[in-house]
């Protein structure tokens, strides 16, 4: 007989050969044991073979990192001061969080590092109640740490941090391209942004109107706001990137280097690995980021961003390289028809809209007939189909249905300019005729520039071909890389036509209308862009931000609207981004309607 050990042993060896061949099927292997038994009162020593089965090998599994790219060209800058592009305010947006933060996919307004807020009787102050223990944080080269002040304390984000960084943006020593946004909106800012006489004025003076500034510590995480009216918006601007706060004791040593790798302090879910300029940047997740429900903790531990053109990273992305890519319009049609692809493939809208802008100072665009004639000969739909190809709409206007104030909610019949050949012939004739040329041939040599990038090319080289046929003129199309680019439409160098793109940074059309196009603003700066000035037009987008009426609100937009594409033709509005994406299926994401991704959202299937 056996004894009862040796039962219990062996059910054992069977309850794990079981488990073992259930796990897997990888090849049984025999393996000899000892068995003892007492066979008539003596023990004796047996060896058994026992077939088991191994443990399965491990599963392959990818790195926990994401690998995206912004597109050709070299973020101009992670300083929140001076962020204005896409690539910049994405990265920030990582790197920082703002009081509130501007839900990507509803657009509601969540709670950022202020954990609640109240708001005064006349609704222009806010009090903001900001999140406590939240540290600065650095690479060091090997891992993320604490930042420590001099006597070895921690150094954690404070509503003083919040105002140095505000007031910092709207300094007129720090030229931020951005400042005018709080000047719109923050009492006391155009005094201080726009001081005459500047630089013969005494430190106490600069002081006096620093201190003006609507933006106050009542301590070290109580913070009050004062803006110019009641507006709905006052909020999101408060959010802002221009807003966030900034490390002051970093700053006085670093100065503008503070931002860069090596250097750069920050304090939200991610923070600055490495910057290799022109080619590669790679943000790291921040362990000392608490998260809460609106900016929760970062599941993928790194996001790698290449710097490529949209054909070179549509080619990444096939071969494996990348998780994330845009679909260039000449593979558009094959994504769809490819099994596989498709499946990967996203079109939704997008919060942006692109544009030309016209040099209302320079020939020949300075008749608005002769802007008139080269917006009606661009013909949207056969752009948008045929050269983007990417289910773009074409646009008249400059806000999207939805958004607070958009003409659209009430469409105005003949507002706007569309395609038509016989329209911008009439306007070329009445430009001829107005500056006194005999003939269309005598007509000043047309320049249109872009930013370097294919997609930008092709679109240029549409209409630079749409202005030929309808008008004869066959302008010169050049490009330049995006940092360069960005400062010559903001010079006196800007040239006769030249391209941007808006994507909303709130959901309303103050955003649009006002923010980009008002003297001051985006597209019109005090220098360069439109070098253009419409006291109705500035006047009815002050009154329409303050509106309480919708329904008032909407008709005083369509009519400064109105006066922009059409009555001034300052600019050309062509269409609506849409995003056209290819995304990995092992990758988990959110999808933005503002044109910023929060990567801290995201997660990776790791197991291959």
């Amino acid at each position: 007989m056996y004894s009862k050990k040796w039962t219990i042993v062996l059910g054992a060896l069977l309850a794990v050969s079981m488990l073992l061949s259930a796990c897997a099927t990888p090849t049984p292997e025999e393996i000899i044991i000892e068995v003892t038994k007492i066979v008539e009162g003596e023990t004796v020593v047996e060896q058994v073979v026992v077939t088991a089965t191994p443990e399965p090998a491990a599963a392959e599994m990818r790195d926990n990192v994401l690998h995206v790219s912004f597109g050709p060209g070299d973020v101009p800058t992670l300083d929140p001061s001076l962020g204005t592009d896409t690539s910049s305010i994405q990265v920030v947006e990582e790197l920082t969080i703002g009081l509130v933060r501007l839900h990507e996919e509803t657009l509601a307004v969540d709670p950022g590092m202020a954990v609640s807020w109240d708001l005064s009787d006349d609704g222009q102050t806010y009090t903001f109640h900001l999140l406590e223990g939240i540290p600065w944080v650095r690479w060091n080269g090997n891992s993320v740490e604490e930042v420590l002040d001099a006597d070895g304390n921690v150094r954690y984000v404070t509503a003083h941090d919040f105002e140095y960084g505000t007031k910092r943006t709207v300094d007129p020593d720090t030229g931020s391209s951005y400042a005018y946004v709080l000047g719109m909106a923050l009492a006391g800012v155009e005094e201080y942004l726009y001081a005459e006489n500047w630089n013969d004025l005494t430190d106490e003076e600069k002081a006096a109107l620093r201190d003006g500034v609507g933006i106050k510590a009542l301590d070290d995480y109580t913070l009050e706001m004062t803006f110019l009216t009641k507006a709905a918006y006052n909020l999101n601007i408060a959010g802002m990137w221009v807003a966030r706060a900034e490390p002051q004791w970093l700053i006085e040593e670093k100065g503008d280097r503070w931002s860069e790798p090596g250097f750069s302090q920050s304090y939200g879910p991610y923070a600055l690995k490495e910057w290799v300029h022109d080619s590669v940047m790679t943000i790291v997740v921040n362990p000392f980021w608490p998260g809460i429900e609106s900016v929760p903790q970062p599941i993928i531990e790194e996001i790698q961003f290449s710097m490529l053109d949209q054909s070179a990273a549509f080619a990444e992305y096939e071969a494996g390289n990348l998780e994330v890519a845009a679909v260039p319009s000449a593979d558009i049609d094959r994504v769809k028809a490819d099994p596989m692809l498709s499946e990967e493939l996203i079109i939704a809208p997008d919060g942006c809209a692109y544009y030309y802008g016209f040099n209302t100072e320079k020939a020949p665009v300075d008749n608005v007939h002769m802007r008139r004639a080269l917006s009606y000969a661009v013909d949207r739909t056969d752009l948008v189909e045929n050269v983007t190809k990417g289910g773009q709409q074409p646009a008249q206007w400059f806000c999207r249905p939805g958004m607070a104030g958009c003409p659209y909610i009430d469409p105005h019949p003949g507002f706007g300019i569309t395609s038509n050949a016989d329209e911008a012939k009439a306007e070329l004739a009445l430009h001829v005729a107005a500056v006194g040329y005999t003939d269309d041939s005598e007509i000043s040599e047309v320049q249109l520039m872009h930013n370097t990038s294919e997609g930008h090319k092709k679109i240029a080289e549409a209409i630079a071909e749409m202005w030929h046929e309808t008008l004869g003129i066959q302008p010169t199309v050049t490009n330049q890389e995006w940092k360069v680019y960005l400062k010559t439409i903001r010079s006196e160098d800007v040239p006769t036509v030249w391209r941007l793109g808006w994507c909303l940074d709130y959901p309303d059309a103050n955003n649009f209308t006002r923010e980009v196009f008002s003297k001051g603003g985006s597209g019109n700066p005090e220098v360069g862009g439109l070098n253009w000035l419409n006291e109705d037009f500035e006047q009815i987008v002050l009154d329409a931000a303050v509106e309480s009426d919708p329904v008032k609100r909407v008709e005083m937009y369509a009519e400064a609207e109105n006066i922009l594409v059409y009555e001034d033709a300052a600019v050309l509005p062509i269409y609506w981004y849409t995003m056209v994406n290819v995304t990995k299926p092992y990758v988990n994401r959110t999808y933005s309607n503002h044109g910023h991704d929060y990567y801290e959202k995201w997660s990776l299937e790791l197991e291959k």
